[in-house]
């Protein structure tokens, strides 16, 4: 409690003394805030002066109630904690401490999981999502694969990169305008320059010269937004009109402090086009800042892949490409800025003042009933304390007694005024096709338009019809197993085919002593069949349906063993992505598998793991999957169903807020992409070790409107 002359501020506990009805007095303990000529009161301190928290949860894997929220003084501080609570959740602890994980003579914690989150304390959060949340490999990558990317320059100490043109499958290019990517190092932690990238307030103009207002649009979830900025004009060509942009934003923290920031282009109801502006089109974007020398430096890496709209008479690929390496240039700026701010020793105000002006979601008043909000809505929404505007200095003093305890949000930032320039109005042009946003899947299919007109057909006679019995009408006869077709060329759009066992790597024998991976030389179980399916709801235990492969082998009775591994991805409608494995020999010739396919939840979830990989798509695409191996069981919910003749493991995306915002990602790409699979069981003793590969897969660019619908 003390009164600063600087800031004219005066702050501490007092108490209200108020009247009953009845003549009698009663006093409520509040904390008052005196600054700039606004005294206001809260029930707590106000948010603004309380610390940072990094919060993670430790719960276990056989009761998702059970479960403990922990809090670090620092992001590098909370991946330390969760990288050694994984590794020991993952050891077989001794028969003494099995039941007593946790300290506590209430709770046991069998095994473990975490999710972690960054936020404040109290209605002031935002969810950073750890890429860790599954638990990924210390090694950078776990496939084999060629740089996509070439040097072509260097200029303001930035190397200069552009994408290669390599031929795709089809025997066409994947992109008339290759993308451009600028690296260069940063002298700061990743996290504070995160927060700079990420900042849409007057902080950005120190370092920002393109965007002169940014303005969030809408809130998707805890790590996704939609974001519109308006580009100066000043830097652009003369007789160019102004550009602005209209982006979807995904961002997440990985394990070692790397920070991913992607973006794209979408069409929103709530921000269409601007007189004034030619929009934009950003193809792919984004930001990788990686922490290097202990932390204290960031390799900081920018990409754009962006259509100007540029007239037809300028020699387009020249201008565009000089624009966009002018946008990239940023990364210089705020190299120096950094420098700048290193030498004055004021990052921490700096990125304090950074995190204010992130225009993250934000919540509204809270009610004046409620002290405390929903989980969901901590994880999710962000409520920025600052002084309220100057008309809230004609509320009495007597109106501090009636009004609700609030935290003040900041403002929105006064939109700059609109400079005329005399610049040529650009042609009439149609406009860019992009598709209008969907907040949970990309634009509906006609398969997926099939599903939602179910619900139309309520009117008829029957009232309802299922959706079983307009799919004998409206779509071929399949089998379980064989509804996405096999291709072995690698060629045909919406077709499956073995994976190349050899782009991927996997443990050695001496993997716990040397930390060394080795490129596998094939996989223990080949892949007969794939399912594109599309329905109503979640498809559990394929494996399990008359009719398909894996029960018409049990009929037959003989030795084959399956293994499925189906990815149920969320949205309206849901999409059902199966992939089957089998083998000949018996189960007992293979002790890792068999000890998997015998073993409880707990054991199955610290072992099963995927290493995906984006051979061929854009690089949103690339940098959203990754190419580490994951133990999908350690955050996602994973149902494990045990039939005669076979093992099928049921991922369900939805059940991560994480997943499931990089699948809504991906699967707007999913028709331009080839995307490769490698299931692995883990080995984490000597005795399992060296690794060997479960099945690989190929898919190749399905389409959305080829999923056909899921039969009883």
């Amino acid at each position: 409690m003390g009164l600063s002359q600087n800031e004219a501020k005066m702050e501490g506990w007092l108490y209200t003394i108020r009247s009953h009805p009845l003549g009698l007095q009663f006093s409520r303990k509040r904390y008052f805030v005196l600054h700039n000529h606004v005294l206001r009161s809260f029930k707590t301190i106000p948010i603004s002066e309380k610390q940072v928290f990094f919060i993670f949860t430790v719960y276990s894997i056989l009761d998702g109630n059970n479960q403990i929220k922990l809090g670090a003084c620092s992001s590098e501080e909370a991946a330390a904690w969760i990288r050694c609570l994984k590794d020991v959740a993952l050891e077989e602890p001794p028969p003494c401490q099995a039941k007593n994980f946790v300290g506590s003579p209430t709770m046991t914690w069998p095994s473990l999981r975490s999710e972690s989150t960054w936020m404040k304390l109290r209605k002031n959060s935002v969810k950073w999502p750890f890429r860790s949340s599954v638990h990924a490999e210390a090694t950078t990558s776990d496939v084999i694969a060629p740089s996509h990317w070439k040097i072509f320059g260097c200029q303001n100490g930035l190397r200069l990169f552009k994408e290669a043109k390599d031929w795709n499958s089809l025997g066409g290019l994947w992109d008339d305008d290759p993308a451009i990517m600028a690296v260069g190092v940063v002298d700061g932690t990743s996290e504070a320059i995160f927060l700079a990238l990420m900042s849409l307030g007057p902080s950005r103009s120190e370092w920002d010269y393109c965007v002169y207002h940014g303005s969030l649009v809408e809130c998707l979830d805890g790590h996704t937004d939609i974001i519109h900025k308006k580009l100066y004009s000043d830097w652009l060509p003369w007789g160019m009109k102004r550009r602005d942009l209209l982006l979807q934003r995904y961002w997440r923290r990985e394990d070692d402090g790397t920070y991913v920031i992607l973006y794209h282009s979408v069409v929103h109801k709530k921000c269409p086009p601007q007189s004034g502006y030619v929009r934009a089109h950003l193809k792919s974007g984004g930001y990788v800042v990686t922490p290097v020398n202990q932390g204290q430096q960031s390799t900081v890496k920018h990409m754009l892949a962006i259509d100007w709209k540029l007239w037809k008479l300028y020699p387009r690929l020249s201008a565009a490409r000089s624009l966009t390496i002018l946008m990239l240039m940023r990364v210089a700026a705020l190299r120096e800025l950094f420098k700048a701010k290193r030498r004055n020793s004021s990052s921490i105000c700096l990125s304090r003042e950074w995190l204010r002006h992130i225009h993250l979601p934000q919540t509204e008043k809270p009610d004046d009933k409620t002290d405390t909000e929903s989980d969901k809505s901590i994880d999710n929404k962000l409520i920025n304390n600052e002084v309220e505007q100057l008309a809230s200095l004609h509320v009495s003093l007597s109106g501090l007694n009636e009004e609700p305890d609030e935290f003040f949000d900041v403002p929105e930032e006064s939109e700059f005024s609109d400079c005329d320039h005399l610049e040529s109005e650009r042609p009439g042009e149609p406009s860019s096709e992009l598709p209008p946003l969907n907040l949970h899947q990309p634009k509906l299919t006609s398969a997926a338009s099939f599903v939602r007109k179910l619900h139309d057909l309520a009117t008829q006679k029957k009232g309802y019809m299922n959706l079983q019995e307009v799919a004998t009408e409206d779509t071929k006869l399949y089998c379980y197993g064989n509804s996405l077709r096999k291709d072995p060329t690698a060629t045909l759009p919406s077709s499956w085919s073995p994976g190349n066992p050899f782009l991927f790597l996997i443990r050695g024998q001496n993997y716990l002593q040397d930390k060394q991976k080795i490129k596998a030389n094939g996989a223990l179980m080949q892949m007969v069949g794939a399912d594109w399916l599309i329905s109503e709801k979640r498809e559990d235990n394929l494996g399990s349906r008359l009719g398909g492969i894996v029960q018409n082998h049990a009929a037959q009775g003989g030795p084959e063993f399956f293994f499925i591994v189906n990815f149920q991805i969320p949205g309206t409608p849901r999409y059902t992505l199966a992939m089957y494995y089998m083998m000949k020999s018996p189960l007992e010739d293979h002790p890792s598998l068999y000890k998997f396919v015998n073993g409880d939840d707990a054991y199955r979830n610290s072992r099963f793991k995927l290493i995906p990989h984006v051979s061929e798509g854009s690089w949103i695409a690339k940098q959203s999957v990754g190419k580490r191996g994951s133990l999908l069981g350690q955050t996602l919910e994973v149902h494990y169903f045990r039939g005669k003749n076979y093992m099928e493991v049921d991922v369900d995306v939805a059940s991560s807020t994480v997943a499931r915002s990089v699948c809504n990602l991906v699967i707007g790409y999913f028709s331009s992409m080839v995307l490769e699979l490698a299931f692995v069981i883990q080995g984490n003793t000597r005795e399992e070790l060296p690794e060997t590969l479960l099945g690989t897969s190929r898919l190749n660019r399905v389409d959305l409107s080829k999923a056909l619908v899921a039969l009883p």
